[in-house]
């Protein structure tokens, strides 16, 4: 059964930045008034096994946090054959004011990497509306030597949002992935990984929204 979730205070200070100024006048900088909802449909993949991922709205509904617990690829010392590549896919019932529609206009990725010299790691992620052959893909790497927090922003120009349907009810799917390779390391001396990991533990993916209104029916 999905799970409604409610907004969230404790990611007001993760709040989404003010799309420009510059917007054609169909897309408005304020969002509507109304909460949105958001129930999380379906989770799956090995980055976010049953009970690690969650999604929470931050209190103005310019954005919404998706939080990991579990999401680590690595490779080397210590590591399973599959534990090179981990993955999640979410699909979410975003439930929007009436008379309104919303894009993602850009995602924040955040995390912790060690790679050791000659090893990198990826982040892939791709977005897209049930029903819909628009996808909208992102990459991201990082080369080791490596050993620090890191993060990653994927931002779609106003021109290129993917709306949702006005008046219909689509899942939004989003399908994130981290990738480790050893590269010219020596994975049978030292281990390198990546994970989608802040300092209490948990991962915090922000994405942010643009609004604009539905036409008015006749």
């Amino acid at each position: 059964m999905p799970t409604g979730l409610l907004t969230a205070g404790a990611i007001a200070a993760l709040l989404a930045t003010p799309l420009s100024t510059n917007a054609p006048s169909s897309v408005i900088t304020n969002p509507p008034p109304d909460k949105i909802v958001i129930e999380v449909a379906t989770v799956n993949g090995s980055g976010c096994p049953a009970g690690t991922a969650a999604v929470a709205v931050s209190p103005d509904n310019t954005a919404f946090t998706v939080t990991y617990s579990d999401y680590l690829a690595q490779v080397g010392v210590g590591s399973k054959p599959t534990d090179f590549r981990k993955n999640c896919q979410l699909s979410l019932n975003v439930h929007v004011p009436q008379g309104f529609t919303y894009a993602i206009a850009s995602a924040d990725y955040r995390g912790y990497a060690q790679l050791q010299g000659g090893a990198y790691g990826t982040e892939k992620a791709s977005y897209y509306f049930q029903g819909s052959p628009v996808t909208t893909p992102s990459s991201h790497t990082f080369r080791g030597s490596y050993s620090d927090n890191w993060q990653a922003t994927d931002s779609v120009p106003i021109a290129s949002l993917v709306w949702a349907p006005c008046g219909e009810l689509r899942n939004f799917n989003i399908n994130t992935e981290l990738r480790v390779n050893a590269g010219t390391s020596d994975p049978s001396k030292t281990t390198s990984f990546m994970t989608m990991d802040s300092t209490d533990g948990s991962i915090n993916t922000i994405y942010h929204l643009a609004w604009k209104e539905c036409p008015r029916s006749s």
